[in-house]
């Protein structure tokens, strides 16, 4: 084939080329100019009130997180359910709990999350359940917030502000159903997250693992844990319950499970006993 014949299907590949990098650098480069936005003085307020976590971060991290917030609020829509009328409050309040899993880690804001539906307070759903007979049956919850893989994360806003307003309980809802979604980014919500390296993945496992069957035993025995029983459901519960005690209960975390909270601390980049 002659330069000349070959000329248009290079200037095609050329173009193909920049093209799919500017679709790749554009969204970068807005996240970018969006997180230097000036943070608005009446969410800072919201956060303080709402968070009193964020009074003590240090102020490298509260502008790190004011960014986050910035980029969260401007990707998410948030819609009331239930007659319920979404107010600033609790946008911001809900991005700020959210964003503090983003700290200091190199990773989107929760790109694949579209839409954040609020209720008023516990709401119900109905569930499809499988009898010990091999029957199905319908059966209704309540909940405080689920964490669906289509995009979407539904939250009761009554749990939420007493989840953030109380920040040593080692209960808090958005914690919780955000670390489901940072779960997912590898593909499946099995308590095994997107690590930074493959050999991470060795310890990672065998310590989760480790925890999640002591927290069965203890669950089973009634004997008292530093987490909440719920974690012993499943692997991808555990990883959830064991964000919120790692956040709200770092110090008690350290003591009693000092692999588990080194595991975590790895991963989350952040050490929270140094905000309590």
């Amino acid at each position: 084939m002659s330069w000349k014949e070959m000329a248009p299907f290079i200037v095609f590949l050329i173009l193909a080329v920049s093209a799919a990098v500017m679709v790749m650098w554009y969204p970068n480069q807005r996240r970018r100019k969006i997180r230097v936005t000036p943070f608005p003085e009446t969410w800072e307020v919201i956060l303080e009130a709402n968070l009193p976590v964020y009074k003590r971060l240090p102020d490298t991290l509260k502008h790190q997180l004011q960014g986050l917030i910035n980029v969260f609020l401007h990707q998410k829509t948030f819609y009331g359910c239930a007659g319920l009328e979404i107010t600033d409050e609790m946008r911001v309040t809900i991005a700020g709990e959210a964003c503090l899993l983003l700290l200091n880690r190199p990773t989107n804001e929760y790109n694949d999350l579209r839409f954040i539906l609020v209720y008023p307070e516990a709401f119900r759903a109905e569930r499809e359940v499988v009898n010990d007979d091999g029957t199905a049956a319908v059966s209704s919850h309540g909940l405080l917030g689920e964490s669906w893989n289509n995009g979407k994360v539904i939250l009761s806003w009554d749990d939420v502000i007493a989840g953030a307003r109380d920040f040593t309980d080692g209960h808090n809802v958005v914690l919780h159903e955000f670390a489901h979604q940072l779960d997912g980014e590898s593909g499946s919500t099995n308590g095994a997250p997107l690590l930074r390296t493959p050999t991470s993945y060795r310890s990672w496992a065998r310590v989760l693992s480790d925890e999640f069957n002591i927290l069965r035993d203890n669950a089973f025995k009634g004997e008292k844990s530093v987490m909440d029983y719920y974690g012993a459901t499943n692997p991808a519960e555990f990883f959830a319950v064991a964000t919120e005690t790692f956040y709200e209960k770092p110090k008690e975390m350290a003591e009693k499970h000092p692999e588990l909270f080194r595991e975590l601390r790895n991963y989350y980049c952040v050490d929270p006993r140094d905000w309590v």
